[in-house]
């Protein structure tokens, strides 16, 4: 098979031809490096314009590539981008990789002169310089240099077979162009000493050697390198022996890989695809591993493990710009032990590099850099630019793997960089180095719990692990998954055969003395987070014991009103991405967590720190439940709904926003306050945040906040802060169905309030009184109360209550008209499902359905899930109602999918009863039957009577339908 396209020289298609306009020579240069390969627009669209494309630039490309596709055949359109399928082999610069990398197996084998032949004719391929004409500064950085790179590699390695064969008087005219070309190519100067020595010309060796250091002196002020020297003096001793072969041993100088690496897949495929990523990422289709940088790119191979990863066999292209790749995270987290797992899997050809970085200045591993790379220690400059230009040298003609471990800033890696194209730096570091020019981050997280307990296992020995798994699974849970508090805990019990794992687990359980037991030898997890706390600046530092006095997961910025990015950078928090409220929220390990309580306890302990925080956390929420709860219930405010007081849609959704994205830290600060002592602060918090549980369903945390709320209001002496927080948990049982024990609640309340609050706690009396007759008598008080008091509020709630008891259309709509007035959407919601039950009860389905929407359509526009559900099944029931079970069907599955994501198993319960109901009203009998099952599941778990015997009606109508 014949060459059809030419890029190593000007571009050429078929015997000759080439395509017009500059844009169409580069367009098809793209696709013939990618061949077989999809290329996404957006790449195609850099090469065409660089970074400054048109705006129409992507339709400009579809023209583009029609009129490439009368030229060339085999132009596809796949999802996102083209692709060109022709044989690689018909392309002469895929032809040209494929012959090297024949010719380098050949030399390995021994076949020395048709290895000769093979770079031949590999070399024969190339007419000019790579991509001549071809107007793309994208592709001349990415392919042209890299390719003129691979020519004079194997150039010099078939030439070193020549005189390995005695044709050194042959290549003498070769390699003067070549060093008159490239006159700073060492191993080009030195080949030509030897052809000149082996073809008699010893006296134009000598001066070859005197020209090649003049040269270098003269452009880098430096001395020629061991290998140009060595060749010198065999020269001078009269050996006719050609320059050392290219190693096949590559230097590798990578601390030993940890034999109970565990886990990690997700990073490790990242390095090895951005290795991969080095070449065009094509395969030669062998199925075999590439050796080093066979074909000119990086190889995945099996050096140290890899946990299953693909080999990634056979990588061939070109050689790309070299990688950096950025694998940053919390002290502790495995940072240095995924960097050597990476680098043992790929294999190059010229070697790794290790250095562990720390504190030290550029120019002090730049000279450990210099020395491994054979240098000897006269030979290293003193001056750190003069080392960094010849690390630079002696990199760009080499495909490495460095590692950088335990980078502190920018500043310091950039120096330590290697230049050659396809080599890869992996850096470790705490920070993620953002100002580092081109750098690939990856952060780098703690175990997920299989991978920490596998890793447990592996260190403390799997059958005592397996012996005691809950044990274990503990141990896992206090250590975080972080790997290097694992490797202490597994550490630890090695060494003591007679403890039990649960005897570990059982001392970690002391949050005061964990640090102190996550300890073993030199490891220690306190001391890993020492390093980083002393590298800060005394405000960061801090700022760090300060967040010690909450225990939250995570937090925004506006907690301290501070900037947290400078701890981020440091590794001791973590950037969580922005919130729902748009807000950039950050989170640590609970680790760090201890270890900043630890030091803010040399200070006087969180209290300090917490007091002088409550004022902002309190008045933040309680704004955020103003905008809930306008005109508070019972508050005695009366709002006229004018243009200035009517509150936003928006800012009624950001501020609901805003409380759910802080939930879980104002949970957590609840307790906080209680433990410091701050009981007023903590009771008004658990106050506030009440609507926020209702609204989406949050009971787990309702019931442990209100827990602790009542014994700080208690312990504070605060009867009407005790009162506040017994009303909001007989609203919480009254939820979950439990009206008795909301009954209990409230009429432990009422001696501790008079006045309105009484009114309010009566109000809620009426609504789980199980007395008709008793509840509108204490509905109809209550109600009183309020108009003597002008609280329209706690008017509108009482009309409602009453209009639901009553079914009654005139109070419905009153209190669905004070509602409106107060500007409270969501009461008017409340109001308006109030009133669409109540029609379609009464056989008004057109004014059902239009109180049902509108119910919906507000709970939407506020973002109010759970409230919407519940319209969406009352929608559900009217559409059976007008005989439209398709879309009865529609709105209680959207209802039902709500429901489950907010694990409200009496919402769910009710769904699928509707559920049921639309499948026999359209006769499908199995799926009534299978949403009735799952029904009678909900209603067993939540002790509903009434709801399982609902269930089973309609199950023995199924069954009846289905003649069984």
């Amino acid at each position: 098979m014949g060459v059809r396209f030419g890029l190593l020289g000007p571009l050429r298609v078929g015997d000759g031809g080439e395509p017009g306009p500059a844009k169409h020579r580069a367009l098809l240069a793209a696709l013939l490096l990618s061949a077989g390969t999809a290329v996404p627009v957006e790449r195609l669209i850099t090469v065409l314009w660089g970074d400054r494309p048109p705006a129409s630039a992507e339709s400009v490309l579809r023209v583009y590539v029609s009129a490439l596709r009368k030229l060339v055949g085999g132009i596809t359109t796949v999802p996102g981008g083209y692709l060109l399928a022709v044989d690689r082999d018909e392309i002469d610069c895929h032809r040209f990789e494929r012959l090297v990398g024949e010719a380098r197996r050949i030399r390995e084998a021994g076949g020395h002169v048709e290895a000769a032949a093979r770079f031949r004719e590999a070399l024969a391929l190339w007419r000019g310089e790579a991509l001549a004409g071809v107007d793309s500064a994208e592709l001349r950085r990415t392919h042209a240099v890299p390719l003129e790179e691979s020519r004079l590699t194997a150039l010099e390695e078939r030439v070193d077979l020549d005189l390995r064969l005695g044709r050194g008087g042959e290549v003498v005219g070769e390699l003067r162009a070549l060093v008159n070309s490239h006159p700073l190519r060492e191993r080009g100067w030195a080949h030509l000493m030897a052809a000149l020595h082996q073809a008699g010309r010893r006296s134009e060796a000598l001066a070859a050697y005197q020209e090649a250091r003049r040269v270098l002196v003269d452009e880098l002020g430096l001395e020629p390198g061991p290998e140009l020297r060595e060749a010198h003096d065999r020269v001078l001793a009269g050996e006719v022996v050609a320059p050392a072969r290219i190693s096949t041993t590559p230097l590798d100088e990578l601390p030993p890989d940890i034999s109970d690496f565990t886990g990690r897949r997700d990073v490790l495929s990242w390095v090895t695809r951005w290795a991969r990523d080095t070449t065009t990422g094509n395969t030669d289709g062998t199925g075999g591993p590439a050796a080093g940088f066979s074909n000119g790119g990086f190889a995945t191979g099996s050096g140290g493990g890899g946990g299953g990863l693909a080999s990634g066999a056979g990588v061939v292209g070109v050689a790309r710009a070299p990688v950096c790749l950025v694998v940053h995270g919390p002290a502790g987290c495995g940072k240095s032990a995924v960097a050597v797992r990476a680098a043992n899997l790929l294999e190059p050809g010229d070697g790794r590099l290790y250095a562990v970085l720390g504190e030290r200045a550029p120019g002090a591993v730049l000279e450990d850099l210099l020395r491994s790379l054979g240098r000897p220690d006269g030979a290293v400059p003193p001056a750190l630019d003069e080392r960094v230009r010849l690390y630079r040298r002696l990199t760009s003609a080499r495909r490495l793997v460095v590692v950088l471990d335990d980078a502190a800033g920018e500043t310091q890696v950039r120096p330590l960089l290697p230049t050659g194209p396809g080599s890869v730096t992996i850096v470790t570091s705490r920070s993620p180095l953002a100002g580092l020019e081109a750098a690939r981050p990856y952060e780098l997280g703690v175990l997920d719990p299989d991978e920490a307990l596998e890793m447990l296992a592996g260190v403390a020995g799997r059958d005592r692990v397996a012996a005691e798994p809950e044990a274990a699974r503990e141990i896992v849970r206090l250590c975080g998954g972080l790997p290097l508090a694992l490797r202490i805990a597994g550490s630890r019990l090695a060494r003591r055969s007679g403890w039990t794992v649960a005897h570990l687990a059982g001392r970690l359980g002391d949050e005061r003395r964990r640090l102190d037991e996550l300890s073993a030898g030199d490891l220690a997890v306190r001391g890993s987070l020492a390093l980083g706390y002393r590298g800060l600046a005394e405000p960061e530092r801090r700022l760090l014991r300060e967040l010690g006095a909450f225990t939250a997961p995570d937090f925004a910025p506006w907690v301290l009103g501070e900037d947290l990015e400078p701890l981020a950078e440091a590794g001791l928090l973590q950037s969580r991405g922005l919130d729902e409220a748009g807000q950039e929220r950050f989170g640590r390990h609970d680790l760090t967590r201890l270890y900043a309580a630890e030091r803010l306890a040399e200070e006087g302990g969180p209290g300090p720190v917490l007091a002088a925080r409550a004022a902002e956390i309190l008045d933040r929420t309680r704004r955020a439940r103003a905008t809930l709860l306008p005109a508070e219930p019972g508050s005695g405010r009366t709002l006229v709904r004018t243009a200035e007081q009517i509150l936003e849609t928006g800012r009624l959704r950001q501020e609901a926003r805003w409380l759910s994205a802080e939930r879980r830290f104002l949970v957590a600060a609840v307790g906080d306050f209680f433990r410091a002592g701050l009981y007023e602060a903590a009771w008004r918090l658990a106050f506030y945040l009440t609507p926020l549980f209702e609204l989406a369903g949050h009971h787990d945390d309702w019931h442990a906040t209100t827990a602790t709320g009542l014994d700080a209001a208690r312990a504070a002496g605060h009867r009407q802060g005790e009162a506040l927080l017994l009303r909001g948990l007989a609203d919480l049982h009254r939820a979950e169905g439990r009206n008795d024990a909301a009954a209990a609640a409230l009429r432990a309340a009422q001696p501790l309030v008079e006045g309105l609050e009484l009114a309010r706690i009566t109000l809620r009396l009426g609504l789980v009184e199980p007395r008709r007759a008793e509840a509108e008598r204490v509905l109809r008080r209550a109600l009183h109360v309020f108009g003597q008091a002008g609280d329209q509020r706690g008017r509108a709630d009482a009309l409602r209550a009453l209009g639901a008891l009553l079914s009654g259309r005139e109070p419905l709509e009153e209190s669905l008209a004070v509602y409106r007035e107060l500007g409270d959407p969501r009461g008017e919601a409340e109001a308006l499902l109030d009133l669409a039950r109540l029609h379609l009860g009464a056989g008004r389905r057109a004014e059902a359905r239009a109180c049902a929407e509108r119910r919906v359509a507000i709970n939407r526009r506020l973002g109010d899930r759970l409230p919407e559900a519940s319209g969406l099944l009352v929608l559900a029931r009217v559409a059976r109602a007008e005989g439209l079970p398709d879309a009865a069907e529609d709105s209680a599955g959207q209802a039902l999918e709500t429901f489950t994501v907010y694990g409200d198993r009496r919402g769910s319960g009710a769904a699928l009863l509707v559920l049921a109901e639309s499948y026999l009203d359209m006769e499908k009998i199995d799926e009534a039957v299978e949403a009735l099952t799952r029904a009678m599941g909900e209603f067993d778990r939540l002790g509903d009577e009434l709801g399982r015997a609902a269930a089973e009606r309609l199950a023995s109508e199924a069954r009846g339908r289905r003649g069984v």
